[in-house]
């Protein structure tokens, strides 16, 4: 199933895509929540949202997408350095010349406010980087389903209720200034997430979703989620081992090869500059800088 969140007539509704139309399941007061309260319920909630009167509808492009849970109740956990290539571009940069490690021998975890995520078609407020040093990271997003702690694994997928794409856009001189990255990341409206969710069943091989991002029309990164140094059953089990993962919580769980500080001089985002994620069978995810 895919859940989406949306504007439809002034009002946030929720629901799930059907061909071209969209089927509403939650609308008015709360509904902004309806995405993030079926995760919790499992695939029960599934199943709730799929009994519903399908008549109840409208097509999609005649609403705004949001965010599939425009207010997560946790901040995003997200890991950096987790595909070779891109660990050796960011060690070459000279942003990361300190580190002991060009390959992180464990992952590199931090997190992204989530008063930093929008949805689809929503402004990145490059402006909010007074550096102007704003850059793109296409990544796959996994939305945790069951409480997870001290998780093997061997088990670790279980816990997995689906699958979003995200672009970790950063400022990297603010990345750079300071030692966590949580101020040069979590900057408001540099975390877009969408179009929809999907849950799991819909995915047989997760790990052979090939995620891609342009810039104005220009391929920049491509790559499978196989090619991740840490993949999700080992992130899974490496967080879960200290602490415990809720229902709702997302894991970015890296970005390619192929990123603006890259290049000789870096591809720094402008204002105007269309972003565009695509992960296959997750949709494209579009934003602008503003």
């Amino acid at each position: 199933m895919k859940l989406l969140t949306f504007k439809r007539d002034g009002a946030i509704a929720a629901g799930y895509l059907d061909g071209e139309d969209v089927v509403i399941c939650a609308e008015g007061p709360g509904a902004d929540r309806a995405v993030g309260d079926l995760v919790a319920e499992g695939a029960a909630g599934v199943a709730r949202w799929a009994s519903l009167d399908a008549a109840q509808r409208a097509p999609l492009a005649s609403v705004t997408l949001l965010a599939p849970m425009p207010e997560p109740r946790r901040d995003i956990f997200c890991v950096g350095k987790n595909y070779r290539a891109h660990a050796a571009e960011f060690h070459s940069s000279g942003f990361d010349s300190s580190a002991r490690e060009v390959v992180p021998s464990e992952p590199v975890i931090f997190t992204k406010a989530t008063t930093s995520v929008v949805g689809p078609g929503a402004d990145v407020l490059g402006s909010l980087d007074h550096t102007g040093t704003v850059d793109y990271e296409g990544e796959l997003g996994v939305v945790i389903g069951q409480r997870a702690f001290q998780v093997s694994k061997t088990r670790a997928m279980d816990h997995v209720f689906g699958y979003v794409v995200m672009n970790d856009v950063t400022s990297r001189e603010l990345q750079r200034r300071h030692n966590q990255w949580v101020i040069g990341k979590g900057i408001d409206t540099f975390c877009p997430m969408g179009p929809y969710l999907v849950s799991a069943d819909e995915i047989a091989d997760v790990g052979a979703l090939e995620l891609e991002t342009r810039i104005n029309g220009e391929v920049r990164q491509k790559a499978t989620v196989a090619d991740l140094i840490f993949d999700i059953p080992t992130l899974i089990e490496t967080m879960s081992r200290t602490m415990t993962l809720l229902p709702g919580d997302v894991i970015a769980t890296g970005t390619p090869v192929g990123v603006g500080i890259g290049f000789t001089p870096p591809k720094y985002l402008q204002r105007g500059d269309l972003m565009q994620v695509s992960i296959t069978g997750l949709g494209v995810l579009e934003n602008r800088i503003a």
